[in-house]
């Protein structure tokens, strides 16, 4: 709630509330989502308007098998229940597969070490087609120099295959 207020105060519009499933551990399961209600029993209102600050729900998914994928591809309940679907893909095949049939708004990529593919360019226009965005995870960028040199190269590569979009 701490973290929420500070986002209010500076202007923030939208917030949304991350759930990280990791198919690593073992038992992992899709829970509902937070309801902003149990968080504030009234909205707070965004700073220089007079708007309620929205507050959405966002599912990330990392996945490393393909048998990962077969939870999205099922009419789950509380996948449904989510605002933002975001899957996390480790391999090749995996991102080839988000990026032309799994339904998913985003497709996370760590930018930050030498990834274990290239990017080709069927699958990433065939996303952009769809309607899906790349998200570039850049955090531990700051911290280090080789890591900044990796997401740098990295942006650009993925800048030069979607030609911008």
């Amino acid at each position: 709630q701490n973290t929420f207020t500070v986002c209010f105060s500076v202007g923030y519009s939208a917030v949304a509330l991350n759930h990280v499933i990791d198919f690593k551990e073992k038992k992992q399961e899709i829970v509902k989502p937070v309801s902003p209600s149990e968080l504030f029993p009234s909205l707070p209102i965004v700073q220089g308007s007079s708007k309620r600050i929205k507050v959405l729900t966002r599912l990330t998914l990392i996945v490393s098998d393909p048998s990962h994928c077969n939870l999205l591809r099922s009419t789950s309940a509380n996948i449904r229940l989510y605002d933002i679907i975001a899957v996390f893909p480790k391999t090749e095949k995996l991102f080839h597969i988000a990026c032309t049939t799994l339904d998913v708004d985003l497709v996370c990529i760590n930018v930050t070490e030498k990834l274990p593919f290239y990017f080709r360019r069927p699958p990433v226009n065939m996303a952009i087609d769809r309607g899906i965005y790349f998200e570039l995870l850049y955090t531990p960028a700051i911290k280090d120099s080789t890591m900044r040199r990796y997401t740098i190269s990295n942006a650009i590569s993925l800048m030069q295959i979607c030609k911008g979009k």
